[in-house]
């Protein structure tokens, strides 16, 4: 005869007494977060509004006596709700309201610039949606995939409208005019990032051109996929950037690529041009064994580095001499560069720094931006 036993709730083990397996997937911290995201939406809408209003709520004025009046510029009525979804999720803001007073007397609502009319996802929260779309699937399995963090307030028609506000928003990048940009400089460059496409990890060749404007200021002008480096790829970049009003630039910054050079003599002969030092480098330890490395990077330096132009020029042929008797191939790489690596001698020093390389383009600033966001976006649309 079988003995049968049982053990007192309180023995059971918690995994034995758990009803559903999400009951306790409550999440003080996620919950937190909303809510204080919600704080301080509302409060920055808010103190938008009392820019505007040169008050604060509840104030007539921050000037006293009878002068203040002349700084009342409108006045609130009340607030209205707005649903915003995020990256921390739906939640609901009341947005004030008011109406301002113009310069012919009349009024006119106020509108805040921080959350745009009928705007009803941030640009991150558009961002992730449109990279899920792009990565590969489907709007079904987007809407799928984000159903948790968005809240289900993200259906696959969302998902179709916001790739297409992206993919209309990048047209109007691409195709916006340079004429009245102060561009004077130019970086170009070729660099390879690894995407997903067809469900498979691949490679692909992005070329990339950055401006620097008269006050320094860096603007990414124009990021193509176009196969490769070949002339004719490059030939295309330039005329585009040309079509749309960019100037003759003062300088150009290049990687040494032969295809790159045969289209800027065909388009800016005579602009000088800077041949990066960084891929110089690279390829002299192309032509050398790697015990020799070390050396070469040290001699290398000692010349690029150096003071004035004519200390360059006393270490460039003291390099030449010794390396073409150590090691004939890292000379002659170091020749074929030609005067182009030292173009930037011709600047004043102070500006040395910023014109010896194309290694502005691969900063992690420009890097991030391609691979984690936009490269999908520049596969399926350039």
């Amino acid at each position: 005869m079988t003995k049968l036993t049982t053990k007192p709730d309180s023995m059971q083990p918690a995994t034995e007494m758990a009803v559903d397996p999400f009951d306790n997937w409550f999440d003080p911290i996620e919950t937190e977060v909303r809510a204080r995201a919600r704080q301080f939406i509302e409060e920055l809408i808010r103190g938008e509004l009392d820019t505007a209003l040169a008050r604060p709520r509840y104030e007539r004025s921050k000037m006293a006596g009878n002068e203040a009046g002349a700084c009342v510029t409108g006045h609130r009525h009340g607030s209205r709700t707005r649903s915003l979804t995020g990256t921390f999720g739906p939640i609901e803001i009341a947005v004030p309201r008011a109406r301002l007073t113009t310069s012919e007397g009349k009024t006119t609502e106020w509108k805040s610039q921080a959350l745009r009319a009928y705007q009803r996802r941030t640009l991150a929260a558009d961002a992730l949606i449109a990279s899920t779309y792009l990565a590969g699937t489907n709007t079904r399995r987007v809407r799928r995939a984000l159903a948790a963090l968005f809240g289900g307030t993200v259906g696959k028609d969302t998902v179709s409208r916001t790739w297409r506000k992206v993919k209309s928003d990048w047209d109007a990048w691409n195709t916006r005019s340079l004429a009245e940009d102060p561009i004077v400089r130019l970086i170009l460059d070729g660099t390879v990032v690894r995407v997903r496409l067809d469900r498979k990890a691949t490679s692909i060749s992005l070329l990339v051109v950055l401006g620097v404007r008269a006050d320094g200021q860096k603007v990414l002008l124009a990021i193509k996929s176009m196969g490769g480096e070949s002339a004719e790829a490059w030939r295309t970049v330039l005329d585009d950037l040309i079509r749309r009003g960019l100037r003759r630039p003062e300088f150009l910054i290049v990687d040494g690529a032969p295809g790159l050079d045969k289209a800027i003599a065909s388009v800016w002969d005579g602009v000088p041009v800077q041949r990066c030092t960084v891929h110089k480098h690279r390829n002299l330890f192309a032509h050398a064994p790697e015990r020799l490395h070390d050396e070469i990077t040290a001699d290398y330096n000692d010349m690029i580095y150096a003071t004035t132009p004519e200390e360059i020029e006393v270490r460039r042929k003291a390099f030449i001499r010794k390396w073409r008797l150590k090691h004939r191939a890292v000379a002659d790489s170091l020749e074929e560069a030609g005067e182009r690596l030292f173009t930037f001698t011709r600047l004043p020093p102070s500006q040395w720094r910023s014109v010896r390389t194309t290694d502005e383009i691969d900063k992690s600033f420009l890097r991030d931006l391609l691979r984690m966001r936009s490269t999908s976006l520049f596969c399926a649309i350039c």
